[in-house]
């Protein structure tokens, strides 16, 4: 080979680098490119996204219908507490009166329990085992039967210590034979209604 043809080989080798280098530079150029492009177009959704939420957002508090339900929904919520505040009053009030009413007809009823108890410590044992006598007992069972199914209990006051809640002292007797303060006789018999004193005992006690 000659020396001509040597030198023509070197500048086609020379000229073949140097396209290919101009060719890689041109790529990463293009791919810089095309990653900016990239880059700006996301940033530019985001934004437009963000400027649509902006509008929804401003969109929403501007809208009168909003104001208008929630006026409605606190009103509505108001309406229901003063009813159920209602509810509870009225049902308070009538059991209330019904207590009172209760309490009423089992103070007249007591009265007649008294006579049934006086009549049968008036007769003799004899007299008990009649008919009548056991009608009477009958009657007088059924009528505590049904006060003990009101929760109607009479206060237990003999041989318990005076308890002004439950008793009324009306005597006093000086009695050596039990303590200081012993309810030794019972002339009335209390009751409670529903753990509620309706009439206190009337008793004797000792000094």
């Amino acid at each position: 080979m000659s020396k001509k043809e040597k030198d023509l080989k070197k500048k086609d080798e020379k000229l073949e680098k140097d396209i290919d280098k101009t060719e890689k530079k041109d790529a990463e150029t293009v791919e810089t490119q095309a990653d900016n492009a990239d880059a700006d177009n996301t940033a530019s959704d985001a934004e437009a996204a963000g400027d649509t939420d902006n509008d929804k957002s401003d969109n929403k508090k501007k809208d009168p219908r909003d104001a208008v339900i929630d006026e409605l929904q606190d009103r509505v919520k108001r309406q229901m507490a003063e009813f159920d505040n209602y509810r509870k009053r009225t049902d308070k009030e009538k059991s209330a009166m019904f207590e009172m009413g209760a309490s009423d007809v089992i103070k007249k009823l007591l009265p007649i329990v008294d006579n049934f108890e006086r009549g049968f410590k008036a007769i003799t044992d004899e007299e008990k085992e009649t008919p009548f006598a056991k009608g009477m007992d009958m009657v007088y069972k059924q009528t505590m039967k049904m006060l003990e199914d009101l929760e109607v209990k009479p206060i237990e006051a003999v041989g318990l210590e005076f308890n002004p809640d439950v008793h009324n002292a009306v005597m006093h007797v000086e009695d050596d034979s039990v303590g200081e303060g012993i309810v030794v006789e019972e002339f009335e018999k209390g009751y409670t209604y529903r753990d509620t004193v309706i009439r206190h005992s009337m008793v004797k006690v000792a000094n």
